[in-house]
Parts: C-alpha cells; structure tokens; sequence
C-alpha cells in the first residue's frame, strides 16, 4: 500500500500543516505545489526531501519516506508556458518527478508533483502540460507512475479522461471538492493520474491555510507489475 498527499500551499501559506499531516497519516510521499523552496526542511519527520524546483516563485517538492524507499533520481521540468507564465513568469517548472525503489518490494516507481496553469488559460494548453509532462515521467522509467497535483481543470473533465487514457493513464477524482475560495470555480482542482496503479482511494481532508485542501491518495501496484 502507498499513501501519498498532495497540497498546494497556497503561496506556502499552509506550510505550518506539513509536519502534522506527515504524522498523522503516516505517509509514504508528500507532493508540494506553491510552496517556498528556499525554506523547505530537509526532512519532514520521517520524510526526506528528494529535490524542489529552483526556478519558480510557487515552487514544487517532493518528499519521500526514507526508512521504505532509497531515491535514484530526481528531474523538474518546464512545459508549456501560459500567457500568465510568460507576463508574470511565476512557473518555469511545473513538473517534478523522482524515480524510486520500494525496499519493501524491490518494486521501482515514479512519483511527480505537477502545477497546471492557472484557469486564465485554456483548458486546451492545461491537457497539452498534462500529455507534456507524463511523456517527461516516461523519460525517467518505464515504470509505475504516480503523478499528483493542482491540475487547474475544475470543467469538462470527461474529456480529459479520455485524452488521459490515450496516453495510456488513468485518472482519479477525490471523494468531494477540492477547492472552494471561488463562487463560481468549487470544484475539483487537485486529483491523480497514474499508470501501473490500482488507486484504492482518493480522499479530500480537511481544509486549513490554503484554498485548496489537501488530498490523500491510497494505491497498490497492479498486479501485472513486475519489478523493473
């Protein structure tokens, strides 16, 4: 079993809730959107950061647990830019991976945390990033994959489920909402696409610093997996 969170900070103003939530769902992975790079601990509990971006001001981390998994590589990078990006160039990287192996099972994964543009862009550019950056995690293995995040997509989200299954990857929704500072743009923002994954469940927690809550996700390899 795999538990893993993912949260956007919103502009690192729910940092203060990282320790706690490691504690209390005895996580195995944390995926960080808009946090302050530069102030990230090295270790979160009995997480170790495996890398952030360098060039954002809403930057991406990873961390994983480092008693379970022995790190192989880490990656960020750039795709797509918004004409958001391009103006007021908050994000270079939008995508993180790192490439690990389970202690446990020998079994190699890739876990990435992804940030899509931000809804004054199309949703067309959005599926351009997500097709984008699940070809970049191919790069790091052609093993199962986990990328989590603040995909910006809260509409229309049958038709990114099946643009996400021509590339080979699933899609999973939380159980509820996952965004609510906006009237008019509640929805689910932050949810999972993978490959070589059961995902068990998705859960939404509760709320805190951010506008968007945090998700956790519960998944297993797919029985047809074989250790890389």
């Amino acid at each position: 079993m795999l538990r893993v969170i993912s949260y956007n900070l919103r502009k690192n103003a729910a940092s203060g809730e990282l320790t706690d939530l490691v504690n209390r769902f005895d996580l195995d992975v944390l995926c960080l959107q808009e946090c302050d790079t530069l102030a990230l601990p090295a270790e979160l509990d009995n997480l170790h950061l495996a890398d952030s971006t360098k060039r954002n001001r809403l930057g991406l981390a990873v961390y994983y647990r480092k008693d379970r998994f022995t790190a192989i590589s880490t990656q960020a990078f750039a795709l797509k830019k918004s004409l958001h990006d391009r103006v007021l160039a908050p994000a270079h990287e939008r995508l993180i991976g790192t490439r690990l192996i389970d202690d446990e099972s020998q079994q190699e994964l890739v876990v990435a945390s992804f940030h899509a543009a931000p809804l004054t862009a199309l949703n067309s550019l959005r599926r351009n990033q997500i097709k984008a950056a699940h070809a970049e995690l191919r790069g790091l293995g052609d093993v199962p994959t986990l990328m989590v995040g603040d995909y910006n997509y809260p509409y229309f989200k049958d038709n990114l489920t099946a643009r996400v299954k021509e590339s080979g990857y699933a899609l999973s929704l939380s159980d509820t909402s996952t965004y609510t500072r906006y009237k008019f743009f509640k929805g689910h923002f932050d949810f999972v696409t993978s490959v070589g994954l059961d995902i068990d469940n998705v859960a939404t927690l509760p709320s805190g610093r951010s506008d968007h809550m945090p998700i956790l996700v519960t998944a297993q390899y797919s029985a047809a997996e074989h250790v890389a």
